[in-house]
């Protein structure tokens, strides 16, 4: 299931081969085969990319499949924006992990291995999926390296709460019921939620689980302290942070290439404004994004924005 990396992604335009103040991404990454042993980088921070190919969880929940294609489109958009980490920052692209058939479970687990491997080298996981179900490989992966007993607060920027039963076959839309029913040391906040995009159901099963959520109007409001306050609230209660997106919630004239478009979702100036405020926060340890599906993008915009977020947060990380 694991795909070592290639350079192949990683072209575009050169405005200078010795000036580092127009260098590029492609000009800067470098490759790292989990297979192999890693090197000493030095004392600047280390960000590893890696693509999660899989959108079966998305096939078993009735979406639009396509978001299998999205790690390798967005890895090639990413290359060609310019670098504005520290020049001792080190990012590497560590390849891919495939969902072979609809061996979904294996695929995550197989994820969840590469994220703590990651981890455990001090490299900072941002994966891109992949369908939703990307997040509960990244959540197996931060619980291995962790342990059992640190807690572990989730934030997701997402239009669903995606915690529908799971009792006949996990999904894109089960993952964080079936990681609240087996890790008692886990909170969750869905931050974009929309009331259209769940049913009263889901709102119950929500409250029963004690998730805290702040719904899509609150976020598109001028209330924007409150919005801080709650999700500056959530996370003091927890060790450890993990983001996860899952681009749906993003309006669908901004992002019309995902599995689920939200015709009332955010812009994306308000996602970029989360995401710096989240992955600034020390405790943030991991972060993906999920549901960019290129067989239904227009002129790659989800596509660009996906690459964008990524890139945002690996200037803003642990600021």
């Amino acid at each position: 299931m694991y795909i070592k990396p290639s350079g192949n992604h990683w072209c575009g335009r050169i405005d200078s081969k010795t000036d580092p103040l127009s260098y590029r991404f492609h000009q800067q990454v470098k490759l790292l085969d989990l297979t192999s042993d890693m090197e000493d980088e030095g004392t600047g921070k280390s960000f590893g990319l890696i693509g999660f190919k899989c959108d079966e969880g998305v096939r078993r929940n009735q979406g639009r499949r396509g978001a299998a294609k999205a790690p390798e489109a967005v890895k090639q958009t990413i290359a060609k924006l310019p670098w504005h980490l520290p020049m001792n920052a080190n990012l590497f692209d560590t390849g891919d992990i495939e969902c072979i058939g609809e061996n979904l479970e294996a695929a995550q687990a197989e994820l969840g291995k590469a994220v703590s491997q990651l981890l455990c080298k001090g490299v900072t996981p941002f994966i891109i999926g992949g369908g939703h179900e990307t997040f509960y490989g990244h959540y197996l992966g931060v619980r291995e390296y962790l342990g059992p007993d640190a807690s572990i607060g989730i934030i997701n920027i997402d239009a669903h709460f995606d915690m529908r039963p799971y009792e006949q076959q996990t999904s894109s839309g089960t993952m964080f019921k079936q990681i609240l029913d087996q890790d008692q040391n886990c909170g969750y906040l869905a931050a974009g939620i929309q009331k259209l995009g769940n049913t009263a159901a889901l709102f119950e099963t929500a409250r029963k689980y004690n998730v805290s959520y702040i719904l899509e109007e609150q976020l598109s409001s001028t209330d924007a302290f409150n919005v801080l306050e709650q999700l500056n609230n959530f996370a003091e209660k927890y060790d450890t942070l993990i983001l996860t997106l899952c681009t749906d919630v993003i309006n669908s004239s901004f992002a019309p290439g995902v599995s689920a478009p939200s015709p009332f979702g955010l812009e994306p100036k308000i996602v970029r404004e989360l995401i710096r405020h989240i992955v600034s926060k020390n405790k943030t340890i991991s972060f993906d994004v999920c549901e960019v599906n290129p067989d239904f993008d227009n002129d790659n915009k989800t596509i660009a924005l996906a690459a964008n977020f990524i890139v945002e947060g690996l200037m803003n990380f642990n600021k």
